[in-house]
């Protein structure tokens, strides 16, 4: 399967070579972890860096069926920074696939045994009144984990601070923390 690369683009331009060097590198990343389906690649240049050296930024985000990957890496030079956040990448999918590279007893993914959850009504008329207040909103997919996994899951990403997924055993929204100490905390939702 070919993974999909969605390249975007902020305050630069994106000529066709450097779009023919980032897909042509890209696309061979479903060669190291087959079960990749999509390549986001963020390419931004950041004016108000305070290093000459940090303004050309590329992020990239690799997404499949179970598995979220993303690594971002600032230089003076955009196909250095493409170069560097794939070494990222690369050394990320070894990570994975070393630690969560098992077999689930009948084959099936959390994903397919979990069961749907329930829309909560009044959830949606409530954001729609906040809109006023958010300054950014993401999106992102919630993959049915146990805590040891979302452990893994947070530090393959990079995310020192929390990590939101749904718990397979309860399944319920739960939010993996770093506290102060250094110590990991666990919030688990309740429906009220």
């Amino acid at each position: 399967m070919a993974v999909q690369v969605v390249i975007n683009v902020r305050n630069m331009e994106l000529g066709d070579r450097l779009r023919d060097y980032i897909t042509k590198k890209v696309a061979k990343l479903d060669r190291y972890l087959d079960t990749l389906e999509e390549a986001k690649v963020d390419l931004t240049y950041v004016k108000s860096a305070r290093s000459a050296h940090d303004r050309q930024v590329a992020q990239l985000t690799v997404r499949g069926k179970g598995v979220l990957l993303r690594a971002e890496e600032r230089t003076d030079d955009i196909f250095a920074s493409v170069d560097a956040v794939l070494a990222k990448i690369y050394r990320q999918i070894e990570r994975y696939k070393g630690k969560r590279w098992r077999s689930r007893g009948d084959g099936r993914s959390a994903a397919d045994v979990a069961p749907d959850i329930p829309d909560i009504p009044g959830i949606q008329t409530d954001l729609a009144e906040m809109d006023e207040t958010v300054v950014r909103r993401k999106q992102f997919m919630i993959t049915p984990m146990d805590v040891r996994e979302a452990i893994e899951q947070m530090s393959l990403l990079g995310h020192e601070d929390f990590f939101i997924f749904l718990n397979v055993g309860t399944n319920q929204v739960n939010v993996l923390y770093r506290r102060r100490d250094g110590t990991l905390g666990l919030i688990e939702s309740e429906i009220a």
